[in-house]
């Protein structure tokens, strides 16, 4: 292995092996659990007149606002895992990304639910039944297409040789290690803005904006090793995909489910034609893929 690549991969496959075992998985479902629960007795301290006007100030009245940090917290720690997919299977890190993407229309109905007065009434809330049916019935359709995506996945190594595709695979976990640098630097200065009253970016748009970028550095790297019209395409269409994702975080109401039920489809039909094209005669002649 160069040496350049040794410490990164190493580090990498550490923190990896970290992440997926069993007491961390346990210690991150105990957070979540811990999160939701703080943040509502928080909430109703403040409703009951408990709390110090300075402190109070600054926790919402709405039982639903606990539901909205715990879906964030959970978006959080399924971003970490979309980075970790990406060293392992480009298909695998953008079906990631759809299940994030679904988790975000849900966590947008919650929110909107949030900003209503307790007890809930028709007449405040029948304006917003529209933008979170379509939000909720968005995620569904995702939830639903994304059984097809992965149904239709064949994995396929990039290269016959062994020792190009062990390259490609360290590759890609350098930049997965690179991705999850910058994932934590946006969430610490996302919270040390949020600390000082400062203005908080949105992390998951600018997330995609960085998944963009590794997705299009993936497809050249790839290049080194398989120069195939097929495969080119294919991990270009998977970076589109992740186009349309990100612009379905900015898009309003309506428009936000569609571009991310279009990019799920989108994603279904190249995987499809794909693997249709990979195993005719003609596709058999050219270089596998990357899985």
């Amino acid at each position: 292995m160069p040496r350049p690549l040794l410490l990164p991969v190493r580090l990498f496959d550490t923190l990896q092996a970290w992440w997926s075992g069993a007491r961390q998985q346990r210690l991150s479902g105990s957070a979540l659990v811990g999160t939701f629960l703080v943040a509502l007795a928080a909430i109703e301290a403040r409703r009951q007149g408990w709390l110090p006007p300075g402190l109070a100030d600054a926790i919402p009245t709405n039982h639903f606002h606990a539901v909205q940090l715990a879906f964030t917290f959970l978006l959080f720690l399924e971003v970490i895992g979309v980075v970790f997919s990406l060293a392992h299977s480009v298909s695998e890190s953008l079906g990631k990304q759809f299940e994030i993407f679904s988790l975000i229309l849900l966590r947008q109905t919650f929110k909107e639910l949030s900003t209503f007065r307790e007890p809930i009434a028709w007449s405040e809330v029948s304006g917003s039944i529209g933008h979170m049916t379509s939000d909720a019935a968005g995620a569904l359709a995702v939830f639903v297409l994304l059984g097809l995506f992965y149904r239709l996945q064949r994995r396929r190594p990039i290269t016959a040789d062994t020792r190009e595709t062990e390259s490609f695979v360290r590759a890609k976990k350098s930049v997965a290690l690179v991705l999850l640098f910058c994932f934590a630097l946006i969430g610490a200065t996302d919270l040390a803005h949020a600390a000082t009253g400062r203005e908080v970016f949105n992390f998951f748009e600018s997330f995609y904006t960085l998944l963009i970028v590794s997705d299009i550095l993936l497809v050249l790297i790839s290049l080194r090793y398989s120069s195939t019209y097929r495969v080119v395409f294919r991990n270009s269409g998977f970076a589109v995909a992740t186009v349309l994702v990100r612009l379905a975080l900015t898009a309003p109401p309506y428009f936000n489910a569609l571009l991310g039920l279009a990019a799920t489809l989108f994603a279904c039909g190249l995987t499809w034609a794909y693997n249709v094209f990979a195993e005719s005669p003609a596709g058999a002649k050219g270089t596998s893929s990357p899985s």
